[in-house]
């Protein structure tokens, strides 16, 4: 095997093909996250109205959506990526990633044509989950094979950057907007659809960055040397050892990337607006900084890998996450609504019924028991609750105590709400069961959203520089790590699969499901044992089977 000569620096071809690739995937992703940012935006928007925790999970569900195609992007333009070559197959992506995010700011609401809404919105978001699942790839692969193994990890680490760049770009963009552009009522009613227009300045700038690029030269080599796969499909996952090395990239790398990434990022940002109540300003000044001072880290461990390999640092980044995502999201409690965490220490909270539903996909037609609308009331409020079975003769009953007291500090009894009388609407929000709850909540102290003058702002920023710096431990390296795995003539399409495949189903699912385990279980922290889980089990796996390149591999092999 011939080995790769080494240079201590790096040519400008070289700064020029990082910073074209670089510079398109960060619009990609700003396009793709858009979404994300606005999810609990798009609740009220573009889903039928009754029940904001079934509204919120359906938001999540068509964010999830964009999620869920990736791999089969990944299957479509890997395939083009190993037959055609990498640079056309990202000019194609970054084109249909720009007009469908072009046209979700287009798309009329809920109110204007109903159903027909957030089923166009699920088109727009699978159409921009397809192009993800090719441009990453393509991207990395195209900056790896420009780049030498003695840098690899260093070069591909500024590719590694774009995703959280491109989500800084759609905070700041959507935050612009509200905070300075439009009022409230401007924004809620079109301003919305800014930043998703937005994205056509990018995308017509991205291709012109891109198309002053030339293909790859590992491509090329190959092509000349007729070594092109004729059937990328069949030599990634139904030939050993690639399917091997398939199947340890998704468990032993990626799958706990995945989740790490979306934690650190996404879920987070759900969980401190949703369920902590905080001001979504003051999320996205600090998530915001957090992502700004952690940003760099990316290309620190990329450099990093390159010295002591990839694999100890992500598999050290997976297990850091597992040990520290509850203290870490308690603490987030603690430092930025006090008030809330004293509530829930002292309020203890049985929901008793036996008809409770667990809707993600709503319509305009779905009915909810009462047992939804009150774990829908407490689920908003950031409280938990423990469920109980059913009383008979009773839809639910609700009981508030565990020596709660109230704002003044007095001693409250425990209270027991029953009698529930069904409204002439079932889905009507002003029962008065919830008033009446609501009112009991208030009565024990219950303090409503995070007071700024009771948050913490230097620990906050703390704890999510932390989860930042997670992610980036766990992302850094992962390019260089994935491209290395499998042979030039099919890698396009066997590291796209093992990496949509962990952040498209296992970590894109994670604020869905993470929520919905939240709010089905009544425990705010509960959804944290989806990405601790998987965590542990890519440490364990990635430990045990993976292994860096040797020295002197060859990235034309």
């Amino acid at each position: 095997m011939a080995t790769e000569p080494t240079n201590p620096t790096i040519s400008g071809e070289e700064r020029r093909v990082i910073f074209a690739s670089s510079l398109g995937t960060i619009f990609e992703w700003y396009d793709f996250y858009l979404y994300a940012t606005l999810a609990t935006f798009f609740a009220a928007k573009f889903f039928p109205p009754g029940n904001d925790t079934a509204a919120l999970l359906a938001s999540l569900a068509t964010y999830a959506a964009g999620f869920l195609v990736r791999p089969f992007g990944a299957l479509v333009f890997g395939r083009i990526g190993d037959l055609v070559g990498r640079k056309y197959t990202f000019l194609v992506t970054i084109s249909v990633m720009g007009v469908s995010t072009f046209g979700v700011g287009l798309l009329p609401s809920y109110e204007t044509i109903g159903l027909a809404a957030p089923l166009v919105l699920t088109l727009l978001r699978l159409l921009q989950g397809l192009a993800l699942g090719g441009e990453y790839g393509g991207a990395v692969i195209y900056v790896a094979e420009h780049s030498r193994q003695d840098r690899r990890g260093y070069s591909t680490s500024w590719i590694q950057t774009t995703a959280t760049i491109g989500f800084f770009l759609s905070l700041l963009i959507i935050g612009v907007c509200r905070g300075l552009l439009f009022s409230k009522q401007e924004f809620a009613g079109w301003g919305w659809r800014v930043p998703f227009w937005f994205s056509l300045i990018l995308l017509a700038f991205s291709l012109y960055i891109r198309l002053r690029l030339h293909e790859s030269p590992v491509f090329l080599r190959i092509k000349e040397e007729n070594r092109v796969s004729k059937q990328p499909l069949t030599d990634s996952f139904l030939r050993y050892p690639n399917v091997k090395y398939v199947v340890l990239a998704l468990f032993g790398a990626v799958a706990g990337q995945g989740v790490v990434w979306y934690t650190g990022q996404f879920y987070v940002l759900f969980f401190l607006q949703n369920t902590l109540q905080v001001d979504w300003l003051t999320v996205y000044l600090l998530l915001g900084a957090a992502l700004l001072l952690g940003t760099p880290m990316f290309v620190v461990f990329g450099r990093l890998s390159d010295k002591i390999g990839r694999v100890k640092i992500i598999a050290t980044g997976c297990l850091l996450a597992a040990i520290l995502y509850f203290p870490v999201f308690k603490g987030l409690t603690h430092y930025a609504n006090p008030a809330l965490e004293t509530f829930r220490e002292r309020t203890a909270i049985t929901v008793a019924a036996e008809d409770c539903g667990f809707h993600v996909f709503t319509t305009a037609n779905t009915v909810y028991s009462a047992c939804d609308r009150v774990t829908d009331l407490l689920t908003k409020r950031g409280v938990s609750f423990e469920s109980k079975p059913g009383v008979a003769g009773q839809p639910v009953v609700v009981t508030l105590g565990g020596g709660g007291a109230s704002a003044s500090g007095a001693a409250v009894p425990d209270k027991e709400l029953a009698r529930w009388t069904p409204d002439k609407n079932p889905n009507d929000k002003d029962s008065k069961y919830l008033k009446a709850l609501e009112d009991e909540l208030k009565a024990r102290g219950y303090p409503g959203p995070a007071a700024s003058e009771q948050i913490n702002y230097v620990a906050v920023l703390a704890l999510l520089v932390v989860l930042i710096l997670l992610v980036t431990m766990v992302y850094g390296p992962i390019a260089a790590l994935l491209v290395e795995l499998f042979p030039a003539k099919i890698r396009y399409t066997s590291m796209s699969l093992p990496y949509h495949l962990a952040n498209g189903w296992i970590g894109g699912l994670l604020p869905l499901v993470a929520t919905a385990m939240a709010a089905s279980s009544g425990d705010i922290y509960h959804g944290l044992w989806y990405p601790v889980v998987v965590a542990v089990i890519t440490t364990i796996v990635g430990i045990s089977f993976l292994r860096d390149a040797k020295p002197g591999f060859n990235i034309n092999d």
